[in-house]
């Protein structure tokens, strides 16, 4: 049952070559330091996204990455739909969404009975599903790949293996950057440095930054097995079953016949001896049967922070994903508001670099993900203290729960097997213009704009990236030009407003008029055009104040 397995950790990629091999470069023989636009420290997921919406807006962008091949293991798994809007935008959804198991429905049990089940797209008229499960090698293979199609036609971007940064010296101006290579050390510069280099950031260990926030102190097996198995593609989980009691449990179907299977082990353990397969094997027995046949892939022990740094933005250093924040694994929460870390960034540097606004833009980064990273964090501290209670009181109401939550449908919203990751509102931001309250809630200003069936497509592909002013029933002029910036008009007329786009964007409205920003979040709404208002909205959305 072990023939794919080489050791914890150790894992039979799908890839066996290099993808960015260590090459040398330019930078490396030149005179004096070679000055870069934006930095990104790291070529996971975050990173990579990061690169490839920079690089789409021509922004010149090098990645810096001390590996040189995707990650082993599957690591982060689930991808929400909002992040899956997100990949749509940068080019990479399609071969994600065909590739990854598709699911919106999960069940609950306590002991060995359901609890209860749910369905987290109930609605219809959304192009992609609530949720796909991909292993994160997978996810970063189409990001490269897609990198590499932008550099083929040209676009400012470069991707460095074998580069590791070993310090850092930030100026007024700049950013210095050391960086170790197998040719030995070389010193860049950077405009913007953005760290996306992980939960054991060396970025955030070289400026002495540190997280506040709380340890939990649980360890869980994570298996990916690969197995034939007739259980549906939904996501299982269970309270105290008997075969882990006192514990949970997880289960997730992946590509390639492959499951994710997550043990609750409890603290006092030998973290190296539970990872040994003659160990893991037993476990996954008592839970999948005796009689299942299936090769160990990956195995890991892991445990979990809920905490983030006090401020994303360190002059002209940014943090995002988990070098930024971290959360428990609960609610598939890390690398989905990673991603939507770097969509709210791209956009701001973009248009910083241009000389289009100021600095202020780029302090909205931490008053919009500073918010997230909370309610992350909220949400994700609740599902923990839920699945492990630490007091005998909390396990009584937590099991009374469970017992209700099979016939009583109040009970069902007190159940917590991991809140599922849902965008960020961003309800306070700075940058958020007239809202008409007669519009409906859900794409207010701060939200991000909701996908819905056109005649033909869909409405995010449609608004795309760049700010648009959206008319639906309205007409609003071909484009705007303001600020050195060409805001792109598109109309939904009378006769093609769809049922979703309906409830989604006017409710009892006969029309509205949508500014959407280049993450499509809006930024402002009125029931008519006003084009003085919304130049006025422009300025607030760009951190340029009220003035004309």
């Amino acid at each position: 049952m072990t023939g794919r397995f080489g050791g914890a950790g150790e894992q039979t990629r799908p890839f066996k070559t290099q993808r960015y091999p260590y090459a040398s470069c330019a930078d490396q023989q030149a005179k004096a330091p070679v000055r870069h636009s934006v930095v990104i420290i790291g070529a996971g997921p975050v990173g990579l996204a990061l690169a490839i919406d920079l690089a789409q807006s021509d922004v010149p962008v090098v990645v810096l990455d001390e590996n040189e091949d995707v990650s082993s293991g599957s690591r982060a798994i689930c991808m929400s739909k909002r992040t899956l809007e997100i990949m749509d935008r940068l080019g990479c959804a399609r071969p994600m969404t065909q590739k990854g198991v598709v699911w919106n429905k999960g069940k609950v049990f306590f002991k060995d009975h359901l609890a209860y089940e749910f369905d987290l797209l109930p609605e219809g008229g959304h192009q992609y599903p609530a949720f796909i499960n991909l292993q994160q090698y997978y996810c970063e293979h189409y990001l490269l790949e897609r990198l590499c199609v932008l550099k083929t036609e040209g676009k400012p971007v470069d991707i460095r293996g074998h580069n590791k940064v070993t310090a850092l010296a930030p100026e007024d101006k700049h950013v210095r950057l050391t960086v170790e290579t197998p040719d030995g050390a070389y010193v860049l510069e950077a405009d913007w440095l953005v760290a996306c280099d992980g939960a054991h950031s060396q970025t955030r260990n070289m400026l002495g930054l540190d997280f506040s926030g709380r340890v939990f102190k649980d360890n869980f097996l994570i298996v990916d097995v690969v197995m034939k198995a007739d259980f549906p593609t939904e996501r299982w989980f269970w309270f105290d079953p008997t075969f882990n009691p006192g514990q949970s449990a997880l289960l997730h179907k992946q590509p390639d016949g492959v499951w994710r299977i997550d043990l609750q082990l409890g603290w006092d353990i030998d973290r190296e001896a539970e990872k040994r397969p003659e160990n893991a094997i037993p476990r996954l027995k008592r839970m999948l049967g005796e009689d299942v046949a299936f090769d160990l892939e990956w195995v890991s022990i892991y445990t979990f922070r809920c905490c983030r740094l006090e401020k994303f933005r360190h002059g002209r250093v940014f943090f995002a994903g988990d070098s930024a924040h971290q959360v428990s694994p609960f609610g598939a929460r890390g690398a989905n508001s990673g991603v939507q870390d770097t969509d709210n960034l791209a956009w701001k540097l973009k248009l910083v670099l241009d000389g289009v606004t100021g600095e202020a833009l780029l302090d909205s980064y931490d008053a919009e993900r500073i918010p997230a990273a909370d309610e992350n964090i909220l949400n994700s501290t609740r599902s923990t203290d839920f699945i492990s209670p630490k007091s005998g009181i909390s396990r009584v109401f937590r099991d009374a729960v469970l017992d209700l939550a099979e016939n009583y449908a109040f009970a069902r919203s007190l159940v917590n097997s991991g809140r599922l990751s849902t965008p960020a509102i961003y309800d306070q931001s700075p940058l958020n213009g007239h809202d008409d309250a007669a519009l409906p809630p859900r794409t207010r200003p701060g939200a991000p704009a909701v996908d819905a069936p056109l005649e033909q497509g869909w409405l995010l592909a449609k608004v795309g990236g760049g700010f648009i002013l959206m008319g639906i029933g309205v007409n609003v002029p071909h484009a705007i030009s303001a600020h050195g910036l060409e805001i792109r008009g598109i109309c939904i007329a009378k006769a093609s407003i769809t049922s979703q786009i309906r409830e989604r964007y006017l409710g009892r409205a006969p029309g509205a008029v949508y500014l959407v920003r280049p993450d499509q979040h809006v930024a402002a709404r009125w029931r008519n055009f006003d084009e003085t208002a919304v130049r006025l909205a422009l300025r607030t959305a760009l951190a340029l104040g009220n003035g004309s």
